[in-house]
């Protein structure tokens, strides 16, 4: 296959200029469907780089679709691509579209371009592990079409005109009086703000509070969309190892102690899931308060608690206004409801408010008006109740089916809380060599690595989702899994 060699003086990655330059012969139809790709290790030697350059480019076009492992063959363009890109013009290519992109880009295009993402999955079901999935087929979809129906059937015009950028007012009462009593937050309607999901809180905290160049302090590892939406917003990440406490507060002061602003987890550290102790906190609430600087506490999944009570908010210990709380529905129901939330400091809602309404003004009316009413008559807190059980029999059944089928392979216990857990690798082993092999046997297992700032990953290991999957499904993909791990077992 012939692949023009990189541009090392590129700012581009590597992976990411070879996996632009094999998507684009897809498209355009000079690597046809069914074409077989060569080995990583022989690209490798053809293009002269890591090998990893390779595994990285392959692993996301695995991921999206635009080629497909075949177990015992090898890997192969796919024969049926992404709906989206069946009516693209096989037309001609840019000789070199990487240097001409960048070209066009504004300094925040070219970090952005550069920052990193998770791989889209809107086209397809997610395969096993993929983790963050939700059980949809356990959604209370009787009460949602009733109450979908109820708001279609006869809207108002405040339902049908523009909105406001704070979102619809009873959504952010309900948001509200669910924080205050289950999560220990303390806020009024009116500092709650409803978005498009926690990304976009993400992306509005970044942009209103973070000037070029701030430093700001990240978990390391962390959640690769805070990341971006960091970079995007021009900041210096500094990032902090967590440990079993969370965030390393200590050592943040010691590597950066004016910065501008924390990203922090703390009920359920993602992806490693601990939880922050009442002193780290405390310590973090301290320096935010002495530097005038802010915390991003992303509280993601903290209603899938399966032992014990559930933690407090970290913006519930705030006295001085310093956390802003971010919340989304994606985990708890279904993520293309696009619905989340922000939780601000009364002197930061008119800021957030006026980036709010330049970005896409303000989310559907129609869906916050079903999700008001959603929790207000008691179906969302049923539904978190149901959720937690089954997903706790869901993280028993894989912890077991491991336990019978991977023993000596990966190292995997439970945990109180979350959608995922760690399978920890043996130490020399390439968990994005071992993503990419459990790919071609149909597993999705995202490589803990990819959470990491480059090259500090202390350990290698791979994420198990289990919340979306059946445990007939957990025991046939354990064993897929299994098979897996044995074939790269004598090439370590």
């Amino acid at each position: 296959m012939d692949i023009e060699a990189l541009d090392r003086g590129s700012r581009e990655p590597l992976h990411q200029q070879l996996y632009s330059r094999l998507r684009n012969s897809i498209l355009s139809g000079r690597l046809q469907p069914g074409t077989r790709l060569p080995p990583t290790r022989a690209l490798q030697d053809q293009l002269g780089v890591a090998r990893n350059t390779v595994m990285n480019a392959y692993t996301q076009l695995l991921a999206e679709g635009y080629i497909e492992g075949i177990q015992g063959s090898g890997t192969y363009v796919a024969r049926i691509l992404p709906d989206d890109l069946v009516s693209t013009p096989r037309s001609a290519a840019p000789t070199d579209p990487v240097r001409h992109s960048t070209r066009l880009m504004s300094e925040r295009g070219r970090r952005l371009a550069q920052s990193p993402a998770m791989p889209s999955l809107v086209w397809r079901k997610p395969r096993p592990f993929y983790p963050g999935v939700p059980a949809y087929e356990h959604l209370p979809m009787q009460a949602w079409r009733r109450l979908t129906s109820q708001h279609w059937k006869n809207p108002t015009d405040e339902l049908l005109g523009y909105g406001t950028p704070h979102g619809y007012r009873p959504l952010r009462v309900a948001i509200a009086d669910h924080l205050n009593s289950v999560r220990g937050v303390n806020c009024d309607p009116e500092q709650v703000i409803v978005v498009s999901g926690s990304q976009q809180a993400l992306d509005l905290a970044a942009r209103v509070l973070l000037d070029d160049g701030d430093d700001v302090w990240i978990e390391n590892p962390a959640y690769p969309g805070a990341r971006s939406a960091l970079v995007g917003a021009g900041a210096n990440l500094v990032p902090i190892p967590v440990d079993e406490q969370g965030l390393d507060v200590e050592t943040a002061i010691s590597a950066a102690p004016h910065a501008r602003l924390a990203y922090v987890t703390p009920s359920h550290q993602y992806p490693l899931g601990a939880t922050m102790s009442i002193a780290r906190r405390l310590q973090l609430l301290r320096w935010a308060d002495k530097e005038d600087s802010w915390i991003i506490e992303d509280d993601y999944d903290s209603e899938f608690r399966y032992s014990g009570r559930l933690f407090p908010a970290l913006q519930g210990l705030d006295a001085a206004g310093r956390v802003i709380y971010v919340g989304t529905f994606s985990k708890v129901l279904f993520p293309s409801l696009r619905l989340g939330y922000v939780v601000v400091s009364p002197e930061l809602v008119d800021g957030f408010l006026a980036a709010r309404a330049v970005t896409d003004r303000h989310p559907p009316t129609v869906e916050q008006a079903i999700l008001a009413e959603f929790i207000a008559d008691g179906h969302f807190l049923r539904h978190v109740r149901r959720m937690r059980a089954l997903y706790s029999a869901r993280q028993e059944a894989l912890v077991d089916a491991v336990g019978r089928w991977c023993d000596g392979l990966i190292e995997l216990g439970p945990d109180e809380a979350g959608m995922h857990l760690i399978a920890w690798l043996p130490p020399d082993a390439d968990d994005i060599a071992t993503a990419t092999r459990c790919s071609e046997f149909g597993l999705s297992t995202p490589p803990l690595s990819h959470y990491y700032h480059a090259g500090t990953a202390p350990r290698p290991g791979l994420l198990l989702g289990y919340t979306g999957y059946d445990q007939d499904v957990i025991e046939t993909s354990t064993r897929q899994l299994a098979a897996a791990l044995r074939s790269l077992a004598p090439t370590r």
